[in-house]
């Protein structure tokens, strides 16, 4: 190497460690905690959940303290949620409920575990394959119901109560069948009384269910076939008065086994 090149190197190599310096510097060490969440907000929105759980999770390590730690505790809930990560979504929330009893967006809180809880809502998918969801797991539906009973009990000025509160309805209404298609499989193997007892529990705690008439039908059944005639009767009464088409059916139907078998 010349002595003129040699001084341009020697020049140079100032700026050099420099730019290598910088090259393994973190880009986000300066961010702020507004920062932090403008930029993990504006990931959530393009749908880079990831990255947006990233940034929620850094600014809480490095401002553990102030409303942008407790807010992206929500968010980072909220970001799961949408990734599908039910399981992360939920333990977030838990998590979010345990430190911020008295957050002013608790409500949100409950109310979004009850939508983690109750699923995926049907979509044309579910239409077109006529995929069931009585047929589903109970517990998380219940789960959700609780949830959003929450909401409507503890919080009901609350901008997500009137929601909630139509959430139950649809969840009370799936709760039922699926208590019905239970039911319907004890039937099938001649397990009555469990039958009876199903069709007994819609009646009771989900008044007002798509599914009631149903409830009542299997009763006034499964105790015939256990030679309970009085409650039969009983059941087929509340029936008569309350879904008197339904109950004409099931009395007709009841004649025509009768006239087979004789």
């Amino acid at each position: 190497m010349s002595a003129v090149a040699r001084l341009i190197f020697l020049a140079l190599l100032p700026l050099l460690a420099v730019g290598c310096a910088a090259m393994g510097q973190d880009p986000k060490e300066d961010w702020s905690a507004q920062r932090f969440y403008q930029e993990a907000q504006a990931a959530l929105e393009r749908g880079n959940y990831e990255q947006a759980v990233s940034h929620y999770e850094t600014l809480e390590a490095r401002y553990p303290f102030g409303p942008y730690a407790q807010q992206a505790q929500l968010e980072i809930a909220y970001a799961y949620y949408k990734a599908q990560e039910p399981e992360m979504a939920l333990a977030a929330i838990d998590r979010f409920l345990r430190m911020n009893p008295r957050h002013p967006h608790v409500d949100y809180a409950y109310y979004l575990r009850g939508r983690v809880n109750a699923g995926p809502e049907q979509g044309i998918l579910d239409r077109l394959f006529n995929r069931d969801p009585a047929r589903r797991d109970a517990h998380p539906l219940q789960q959700a119901f609780e949830d959003f009973g929450i909401v409507v009990r503890r919080y009901p000025d609350s901008r997500y109560a009137k929601d909630a509160r139509a959430r139950m309805i649809h969840l009370r209404n799936q709760l039922a069948a699926h208590e019905i298609h239970v039911a319907e499989h004890y039937m099938r193997r001649g397990a009555w009384l469990a039958a009876a007892r199903r069709g007994a529990y819609v009646v009771e705690h989900y008044a007002g269910a798509e599914a009631v008439p149903d409830a009542l039908e299997v009763m006034v059944r499964a105790y015939r076939h256990l030679g309970l005639e009085d409650l039969s009767q009983d059941a087929l009464r509340v029936l008569e008065e309350n879904f008197p088409e339904r109950a004409s059916r099931l009395r007709q139907a009841a004649r025509s086994t009768a006239q087979d078998e004789g």
